[in-house]
């Protein structure tokens, strides 16, 4: 999709997407392929930037490709901070065009649903729903409340990222499950709310990914499912998969699609008769 050029403007409109927990990852991975594609991006994300040579790198690679680039420390999960992040955001890009929620955790220590304790409970409820619904919120008022939307011809949207764990079940990760089903149904409530105000909203759901999260857990049982034809396409997904396709959605490719869940999984969700 092409940016448009305002009349009076000599350099076509650079769309501003921040990307919660970008410093790595999925998150990363987004935060690059939205560059490529033409958005000035902001990060957010735990480090202080001063302590952390990833986010410094991140940055130096996003401004290779001509756009704007800064980084924010936030935690989503103090919904305080939100307003004040946002309005930073407006401060330093003069806009704010896209929302890629991508920020979570998984479930770690694996616990049996049975054994799972109330702090881990909470613990990824205020990260994967709380911090990212209340922080759809803020900026979806903030794209409201922007008189260019009606005029500018920037295609705006917010994304959310969930996982497989919406649908598929996991007993050793129920929190994780429960809060990614929780986060899809808010997709839903978004999209139906923001689509009369041509704001649009896209659910995306990452598979089996080689990320650092996914790191520290064994990856035997997952590559066994590859090899059994599981996933029919036979491999881990990458940074890269799921980076073009979030730059697909937020550029407006798909312009006729909102609230639906795009599965980036290799095929895991296609039911196979045994």
């Amino acid at each position: 999709m092409s940016i448009p050029v305002p009349q009076d403007a000599a350099e076509p409109i650079r769309p501003v997407a921040v990307v919660t927990g970008g410093r790595q990852g999925l998150g990363r991975g987004a935060a690059v392929h939205l560059a490529r594609k033409g958005f000035d991006v902001a990060i957010a994300d735990l480090p202080a930037l001063q302590d952390d040579v990833a986010i410094g790198e991140l940055l130096a690679t996003l401004r290779e490709t001509g756009a704007k680039a800064e980084y924010y420390q936030l935690d989503i999960a103090d919904l305080g901070a939100h307003a004040a992040f946002v309005d930073q955001v407006w401060a330093d890009f003069g806009r704010l065009d896209c929302l890629h929620n991508n920020a979570g955790i998984a479930a770690r220590p694996l616990v049996d649903v049975l054994d799972l304790e109330p702090e881990a409970f909470d613990r990824a409820s205020d990260i994967n729903l709380r911090g990212t619904f209340f922080l759809s919120q803020a900026v979806a008022k903030s794209m409201l409340a922007d008189p260019s939307r009606l005029t500018d011809g920037v295609y705006r949207s917010i994304l959310f990222v969930t996982s497989i764990a919406a649908e598929l079940v996991s007993t050793d990760r129920s929190q994780y499950c429960i809060t990614k089903t929780a986060v899809s149904m808010a997709s839903e409530v978004f999209a139906t709310r923001l689509g009369p105000e041509g704001i649009h909203v896209h659910e995306i759901r990452p598979g089996f990914m080689r990320t650092e999260m996914t790191a520290s857990a064994s990856t035997a049982p997952i590559d066994k499912k590859m090899e059994d034809g599981s996933v029919p396409l036979g491999r881990w997904g990458s940074t890269d998969d799921v980076g073009q396709a979030v730059a697909t959605l937020a550029s407006g490719a798909l312009p006729y699609m909102t609230g639906q869940p795009l599965w980036i999984a290799g095929g895991l969700n296609i039911a196979q008769a045994t």
